[in-house]
């Protein structure tokens, strides 16, 4: 009996504490294994890797450093295993300066320079280069560290301006082509090509009238189907990344029509500018939060009304825009935000998602001279690992400060809930039942032996708890030191650093009886997997 009470002491050090706000609610929630309300593609998370030189600046700020495609450090160990951790990470190149993009290779008419700061061009700079030697040093890169590729192409080529941001004439597809021929002769594997970025509608300093842009998607696929012919599998079209206007979107799909466009994507920035005060205040409110759900309903429904044959991405999104906000976007209270927006999103029968950025602005995932990952790139790794394709429907009768999304659990058996707890004072103890009955019971208020709450909370390291009954998995992340806008994210109260060799930690859950109660702390994320939880959707 002592020796037990030495165990369960030892065992309860390894606990981040339970966090006793001023208030405690008791909540149940309610989960429909029977059907997928959605589903999402295996290679749902993706980050981007944009095209900014080190002048890029905003609010006297100028964070993007050397992360860009043209200059990022391709040597650092760090950055490689970063990638590799997923296994399988989606990687989207493009950006603001995609479209002014010239590869150097064929026949140029023009000469081949790297980006300069000029006023009379996009975005403040004139066109830049893709030389070929750092083309292939990218996909050494890419396939060393197993990356997915979906690379942004220059739709803007051979076009002239015409009044405001409209852009007019044929786009002249010689380019591209070559560079597509060049990236198939050398046996490089890119999984979609993308054409433009948020050139559509009213466009972010250039636009293309949905006509030219529908003739041209048309021309992009045959020119496609033409470098590709000898291939097995062929390249995605995916377009045309920009702001979701419902009706310049819904043509698009009518005039490109069945079979041109696999993927319709999007942008997303809905926190405002990065230098807004009210950030915070923004990341915080629930209803701010399910505010973008319409958005997500609004793309879903376009598409299954005008374009069922494509499947709908975030092609990019960052939060807030202009690099993101300092102190805020490279810290833990962001993933309040990201973690949210990856749950909503996939309810909506999003695909893929696109953080902005990998590396670069206060919005990388990374530090861009470090490569040291911020705590989103943690969060994006949990929910790469746990979090499934299928979607199942969750009530709860909690209040609205208590964020719930379930997913089937990724290649195993059972559930994994996300739990967002948006309360300053509010802990939650949660009960799930499947509709029929309690599968795990919420506590019950009543004072407790020490014994016995030593026991509800121990950490049971392996396959089975000591009274026989299968473990559920718990992955409690907090910030260091209770500061929210802390570079440091815990996982059950130990810190997400690099180990000292360099490698990305090892993301261990604590774990519990199925049937004990589930706690959550005030500002603090959960995912907890259940893997008993009948759910006949998920087998």
């Amino acid at each position: 009996m002592g020796f037990n009470v030495v165990v369960f002491l030892s065992c309860l050090l390894l606990l981040p504490p339970v966090t006793f706000g001023s208030n405690m609610e008791r909540t149940t929630l309610v989960i429909d294994g029977s059907r997928r309300i959605a589903e999402t593609d295996e290679n749902f998370i993706c980050a981007t890797l944009d095209w900014w030189p080190p002048e890029k600046c905003n609010y006297d700020q100028c964070p993007w450093g050397y992360a860009s495609l043209i200059n990022l450090n391709l040597a650092s160990p760090l950055l490689a295993k970063a990638i590799q951790a997923f296994r399988t990470l989606r990687i989207r190149i493009g950006g603001s300066l995609q479209d002014q993009v010239i590869y150097d290779v064929g026949d140029l008419k023009t000469p081949c320079t790297q980006f300069k700061k000029t006023d009379d061009g996009l975005f403040g700079f004139s066109e830049g280069c893709l030389y070929m030697k750092r083309w292939d040093e990218v996909n050494h890169f890419f396939n060393a560290t197993g990356a997915i590729v979906t690379f942004g192409l220059n739709a803007l080529h051979g076009r002239n301006k015409l009044n405001g941001t409209a852009w007019g004439g044929d786009w002249d597809h010689t380019n591209t082509q070559d560079f597509m021929n060049y990236t198939v002769s050398k046996g490089y594997a890119i999984d979609s090509w993308e054409f433009g970025n948020e050139l559509s509608g009213s466009g972010i300093w250039a636009s293309v009238s949905v006509e030219l842009y529908g003739k041209d998607l048309i021309v992009l696929k045959n020119v496609i189907k033409n470098v590709y012919k000898n291939s097995r599998t062929k390249p995605l079209v995916v377009a045309p990344g920009g702001f979701f206007e419902e009706q310049w979107y819904s043509e698009l799909l009518r005039l490109s029509g069945p079979g041109v466009l696999d993927v319709l994507t999007h942008h997303i920035y809905n926190l405002g500018p990065g230098n807004d005060p009210k950030l915070v205040n923004k990341i915080l409110d629930p209803n701010y939060l399910s505010g973008i759900s319409e958005l997500f309903a609004n793309v879903n429904q376009t598409i299954q009304e005008h374009g069922p044959w494509a499947a709908a991405w975030v092609g990019e999104a960052g939060g807030a825009f202009n690099s993101g906000g300092r102190q805020v976007s490279e810290t833990f209270i962001n993933s309040f935000w990201y973690l949210d927006q990856l749950g909503i999103s996939s309810k909506h029968n999003t695909k893929v998602y696109c953080r902005q950025a990998l590396v670069g602005g206060f919005y990388g995932l990374l530090e861009k001279e470090t490569f040291v990952p911020n705590p989103d790139y943690y969060s994006a790794l949990l929910w790469h690992r746990l979090m499934g394709k299928g979607i199942l429907g969750v009530q709860t009768t909690a209040s609205e400060y208590l964020r719930a999304y379930v997913h089937c659990s990724k290649r195993r058996a059972g559930i994994t809930i996300l739990l967002i707890n948006l309360s300053k004072h509010t802990t939650f103890t949660v009960a799930v039942s499947n509709g029929v009955k309690v599968v795990l019971q919420a506590e019950s208020m009543k004072r407790k032996s020490f014994l016995e709450t030593i026991k509800s909370k121990v950490s049971w390291v392996g396959n089975k708890a000591s009274d026989g009954y299968l473990n559920r998995e718990e992955y409690h992340l907090s910030p260091k030191d209770g500061d929210l806008r802390s570079k440091i994210m815990l996982l059950n109260g130990k810190p997400l650093v690099p180990t000292a060799t360099g490698d990305i930690p090892k993301l261990e859950p604590v774990r519990h009886g199925v049937k004990s109660p589930v706690y959550i702390n005030p500002l603090s994320i959960s995912f907890i997997v259940l893997p008993t939880f009948d759910a006949p959707a998920c087998s």
